[in-house]
């Protein structure tokens, strides 16, 4: 279940950082689906990149637990 808020969090954050960028000064005028669709893409890339490391910092300091553990 954390897992899954955590992806869903980091979607929604990427999601807000990326409507901050003026796309259509950057990609051709007029392909507005296709600028939608890339931003879609490219939310969840860097999302689930997040998410996957964040998860992943997560075990690996729970893991910690046993290493030092007599």
């Amino acid at each position: 279940m954390l897992a899954i808020i955590i992806h869903l969090v980091f979607i929604i954050l990427t999601w807000w950082a990326i409507s901050a960028i003026k796309w259509e000064a950057i990609m051709k005028q007029g392909k507005v689906a296709q600028i939608r669709l890339f931003m879609v893409l490219l939310t969840l890339t860097i999302s689930s990149a997040v998410s996957n490391f964040f998860l992943n910092y997560l075990q690996y300091t729970s893991n910690l637990t046993f290493f030092f553990h007599k």
